[in-house]
């Protein structure tokens, strides 16, 4: 066989996939393929046929490809972590299994890395020393390994859960802990359907107060392993203290207007109570992932964090013993 040598941004780009949080075999046969039809010049492959080939030629043509442009390897020592790893996280059948068992110069190919990657990356750089993944993981804040999925439906709880329990002293990155934002209620129990076949960590469910028949529908494929919190009032936002939100609002536009607590009354969610506020004043459009980060911004005290909000993070933060 012939190949052509991997760029640098070939080999950072591979290892960014190939370390996602995603189903092992469906991330693997995408890069591999990928590698195989830029890197292998002869013989020519299609990129159609190569998910017909046999999972182990796979494994070897991707290996040859990165160690034609590394070296081979003196060890195997990240590879072994990562297969370790990817095993322990997801249900992986026997392809996904061959995938895993490359023989990649890891060792040498971490070198190329630039300081500032993301936090998965920055992860792959520490297994070589790393003895004990969890302490790795906690002592540098990596996040990885990923011990515990929580899926909400929007971007308020991606942006705020993470930044009201390190208030808390309950660090995301320090424990593993990986939050999805499914895109509604509907897309929430999709997801769960499709992580609770897909993995086998437990699986946090957040989910709105309207969302009783959703529940109704997870709880036939529920885990034993897997929680639901259904919240107790409207909207994850609603649980927001008012006397956070006037200070981001307040803060934001305190050149243009000011509100108190008369602006925010308790029959109406606060998300559209707050984007009549934005539309009446001439203020710009509100959007909820933008003030999802200012009010994460904001968190400066106790009282910015609501009873239910940290019965919430008390839930979170057991499932790994409760698993």
């Amino acid at each position: 066989m012939k190949y052509k040598k991997l760029t640098q941004e070939q080999i950072i780009i591979s290892l960014d996939r190939l370390t996602r949080f995603k189903k092992t075999g469906d991330k693997y046969l995408r890069v591999f393929s990928d590698l195989i039809h830029s890197n292998l010049l002869e013989p020519t492959v299609k990129k159609s046929d190569i998910t017909k080939m046999d999972y182990a030629v796979i494994t070897e043509i991707v290996s040859e490809i990165f160690n034609y442009t590394l070296g081979k390897p003196d060890n195997l020592i990240i590879n072994k972590k990562i297969e370790e790893y990817e095993n322990s996280i997801f249900v992986n059948d026997d392809n996904a299994k061959l995938l895993l068992k490359n023989k990649i110069n890891y060792e040498t190919a971490i070198n190329i890395l630039p300081q500032n990657v993301p936090v998965n990356l920055k992860w792959l750089k520490t297994l070589y020393t790393a003895e004990n993944l969890q302490e790795n993981r906690r002592i540098h804040l990596l996040k990885f390994p990923i011990e515990n999925v929580i899926l909400a439906e929007g971007i308020t709880e991606e942006v705020l859960l993470p930044a009201f329990a390190k208030f808390l002293g309950y660090d995301f990155y320090a424990n593993g802990i990986q939050v999805i934002a499914a895109g509604g209620k509907n897309q929430v129990v999709k997801m769960y359907y499709k992580l609770a076949e897909e993995l086998k960590i437990p699986i946090f469910v957040l989910l709105d107060q309207d969302a009783e028949e959703n529940i109704r529908q997870i709880e036939p494929k529920l885990r034993p392993i897997d929680r639901i919190h259904l919240v107790s009032c409207g909207e994850f936002e609603d649980l927001l203290p008012k006397s956070l939100i006037i200070k981001v609002v307040n803060s934001l536009f305190k050149n243009f207007l000011s509100i108190t607590e008369m602006d925010l009354p308790d029959n109406l969610p606060t998300a559209k109570v707050l984007e009549e506020i934005f539309k009446t004043k001439g203020l710009h459009e509100f959007k909820k992932s933008e003030f999802a980060k200012l009010v994460r911004d904001n968190i400066v005290c106790q009282s910015d964090i609501s009873e239910e909000i940290r019965t919430i993070i008390g839930e979170i933060s057991r499932v790994k013993q409760i698993s």
